[in-house]
This record gives C-alpha cells, sequence and structure tokens, in this order.
C-alpha cells in the first residue's frame, strides 16, 4: 500500500501565561489565540457536533480505594488535559493537590453553587446554570515522569515503571506540542459542557499551582446498532476489554500493588495511564476496498465479529489458523492480542474517546481517537502490545502525534484524605 500521505502539521508551541496578574495572563491567552488558528495545542479548535444534552443526574462516588473513571463505565464526553508544575515548593505543590481534591469533590457530588455579594467575583462560572448537576462527572489525576525531578524532592518516590512516554517507530511526534507533562487530568461526564465546566473551575482555582500544556477533546459515539461503539474509520473500537467489574481480574491487570510490585508504599492502589492522540488518515482511508480494511483490521465492518466468527463477541481462533489464511498474521486485533498466555496477562484496559478537531492547513479532517489505557506495568501491556504492532498495515492510514504516561494516583479515602497525600508526606 504505497498510499500518499498529507503534509504534516508542524507542532505549534505558545508561551505560557504567568500567574503573576490579569495583565499577564490576558496577554499569554492572547498570544494562545493567534497560535491556536493553526495547530490546537490548547484545542481551541476542537469541535464538537453534538448540542449538550441534559444532565444525566448519575452519581459517581468520589472517594475510594481506586479514583473513579478508572473502571467507570465510559460517559459520553471526556477532555484529556496535560499540565505543568509551577508551585515554588513542596508545600504549595501539597496544598494546590488539597485545592483540586476539594474541587473535585463538590463537582462529582453536584449542588448550588455558594452565594456571594453582587459586588463580589461570582464564586461559579453559572455555564450550567445555578446548581451544578453531578451529570455523571468523574476527575482522574494523573502525575509525569518530570514531575519527579529536582524541584520537588521526589525523586525517590517515582513510580517503579513511569517513564517519558518513547518515541514508536510509526509515531509522528517531532515538534509536537501535545507530549508528556507533570501532572494529567481525564475529565469525563455524561454531557460535554459538565466537562467544560468542570476544567474551567478547576483550572481557576488551581492556577498558582499548575498551568495547562496541552488540551484534547473527545466524544464517545452511540453503539450502531449495538454492541462497542465505533471509531473514526467504522470499526468498533473496545471489544475484547477485560472485564475490570471482576475484582480478581482488575487487581491482576489494573492496580500497582505497592511494594508487592517494586512499587513505593504509596502507589498503592493507583495504576499507569497511557494517553495517545492518534489522528486517522480518513480521505485515504476512504479510498481502500471493504476486503482490504477488513484484512487490516481483521473484523467484519458491520457486525464486529472477527473474520473466523459471526458475532462480535466471538473469539479468534489463531491456533487453528497458523498461516494466517483467515485472519492474516499482520491484522491488528491479531497482533495486538495474539491470544497466547503470555499476551493474556498483557491484557489492558481500553478507555478511548473519537475526537474532531476541524480541518488541518490542507483542508483535510482533523479527526482520530483519543486512545487511554490503564494497566498495572506499562512495560509489560501496553508497550509490549505496541512494539508488536510496529510496522502493520494500518500504519498507512493512523497516524500518533502526542500523548504521554502518566500514573493515576490511588483514591482519596475520606474527608481528610486528598490526593497525592501520600506521595508528599
Amino acid at each position: 500500500m504505497n498510499t500518499p500521505h498529507p503534509t504534516p502539521d508542524a507542532g505549534t508551541s505558545t508561551p505560557r501565561p504567568s500567574p503573576v496578574g490579569r495583565r499577564a495572563f490576558l496577554r499569554g491567552a492572547t498570544a494562545v489565540g493567534a497560535a491556536g488558528a493553526g495547530a490546537a495545542a490548547f484545542g481551541v479548535a476542537d469541535a464538537m457536533t453534538a448540542t449538550a444534552a441534559p444532565a444525566s443526574g448519575r452519581r459517581v462516588p468520589f472517594e475510594g480505594v481506586h479514583q473513579a473513571g478508572i473502571v467507570t463505565p465510559q460517559q459520553q464526553a471526556a477532555t484529556f488535559v496535560s499540565l505543568q508544575a509551577i508551585a515554588p515548593d513542596r508545600a504549595a505543590l501539597r496544598e494546590m493537590f488539597r485545592t483540586l481534591t476539594d474541587r473535585a469533590r463538590f463537582l462529582t457530588a453536584g449542588g448550588p453553587a455558594p452565594a456571594g455579594d453582587v459586588a463580589a467575583v461570582p464564586s461559579d462560572s453559572a455555564t450550567l446554570g445555578p446548581v451544578v448537576p453531578s451529570d455523571g462527572l468523574t476527575v482522574t489525576v494523573g502525575v509525569g515522569a518530570s514531575l519527579f525531578d529536582h524541584r520537588y524532592g521526589l525523586a525517590d518516590r517515582r513510580p517503579a515503571r513511569l517513564t517519558a512516554m518513547p518515541v514508536f517507530p510509526d509515531d509522528h511526534t517531532d515538534g509536537s506540542a501535545e507530549l508528556h507533562g507533570d501532572i494529567s487530568l481525564q475529565i469525563c461526564a455524561d454531557s460535554r459542557d459538565t466537562v467544560m465546566h468542570a476544567l474551567r473551575d478547576i483550572t481557576r482555582h488551581t492556577r498558582s499551582g499548575m498551568q495547562p500544556v496541552w488540551k484534547a477533546d473527545g466524544f464517545r459515539a452511540a453503539p450502531r446498532p449495538s454492541g462497542t461503539p465505533r471509531n473514526q474509520l467504522g470499526f468498533k473500537d473496545g471489544t475484547g476489554n477485560p472485564d475490570v467489574a471482576d475484582p480478581a481480574t482488575a487487581d491482576a491487570l489494573i492496580w500497582t500493588r505497592g511494594a508487592a510490585d517494586g512499587e513505593p508504599a504509596w502507589a498503592d492502589g493507583g495504576s499507569y495511564q497511557v494517553i495517545r492522540i492518534i489522528r486517522m488518515l480518513v480521505e485515504f482511508w476512504d479510498r481502500v476496498s471493504l476486503q482490504e480494511q477488513e484484512t487490516m483490521i481483521g473484523r467484519r465492518r458491520d457486525s464486529g465479529a472477527p473474520l473466523d466468527g459471526t458475532a462480535e463477541s466471538d473469539v479468534p481462533d489463531y491456533a487453528a489458523d497458523p498461516r494466517g489464511q483467515v485472519t492474516s498474521l499482520d491484522a491488528h486485533i491479531r497482533l495486538a492480542n495474539p491470544r497466547t498466555a503470555r499476551s493474556a496477562a498483557g491484557r489492558m484496559l481500553r478507555r478511548g474517546y473519537n475526537y474532531d478537531r476541524g480541518l488541518d492547513l490542507n483542508g483535510d479532517l482533523d479527526v482520530g481517537l483519543l486512545f487511554c489505557c490503564y494497566q498495572r506495568d506499562v512495560a509489560r501491556q501496553f508497550q509490549a502490545a505496541q512494539e508488536r504492532l510496529a510496522g502493520e498495515p494500518l500504519v498507512d492510514y493512523v497516524r500518533p502525534t502526542g500523548g504521554g504516561y502518566f500514573f493515576a494516583l490511588p483514591g482519596v479515602r475520606g474527608p481528610g484524605d486528598h490526593l497525592a497525600a501520600a506521595l508528599l508526606a
């Protein structure tokens, strides 16, 4: 498949606004607006075609051994934000995480925004009205490898398997402004405006401690006609996820065990998060025959069934097809999970979202997948699968452009606890 590619977009880097006053902040915001006309390090070009839905009324508990938003059933809207820590010292960083915890606790519970004097700055943006709905909101917080540099004296507390995300053979990340970060926020809810409100609230209250660096917004398609939702290539995405509603499966594949895994004790109950921004070159994909598309993926496009099955839930039998006569040896699903004992232990929980960022400078659609996954060991799970996928036929039609590795913090266990409390003790 010698398919031509469009010219890759150059990454755009914009100055970070200083937190030292409104005038400096506004100058930074103006610079971001100008830069966003060509690329979108802050996601300002992100386009959402669906209108906001009424709040669902669903409430996801904030406190627990693990953070919500990992094994929580996926909501309809999401944003992934990478931030730089700018707190001047460790005590200020701890206070920032305490504030972040307080805001997430309130937002996920919902309730009336505190009333104030009309002469004072409002306590809430009111974009959701006078009562903030819970709306299935989850706020999941992670930390990147760069947080464990010299600034806060945390080098000896870094999670054992946390590194900067490497550049894989088929990546297109050169010059990208959407890579890595000190802190990650994954904000998901049943409505798009609830996600936007939560991000605005959190960044407002934590601006002296952390600043956004890049952002990517996603949406979850409705199942059509049923089963797993489809991605921008028209195929079902997420089939075969492990059943993490089973605590034994989740413990084996998702949650870190602190010292038992060679991790620092504070990391018990966390999980490794991978975020990948994967552009899909749909103009070229739409010129490929259905037979070739299904051969590259390894599934039927209409039903999602593996090529040797009849239903989406059927498990492919590669042992009965050792030469790849039914499912090609380099089919995406076969490389990603060869269905061996070793690959079974390397399964991960995928939690991806589609994205639509409008048009690029060539007039092509900038759409794709915000791939997100959680696992106990990023090298054994995500990275091993990614290495198997190197050079697959699908690389002519997908272009990873950014993302990062993060460690999702353990949960908040009670009213007196806060995110990163054990890390920063």
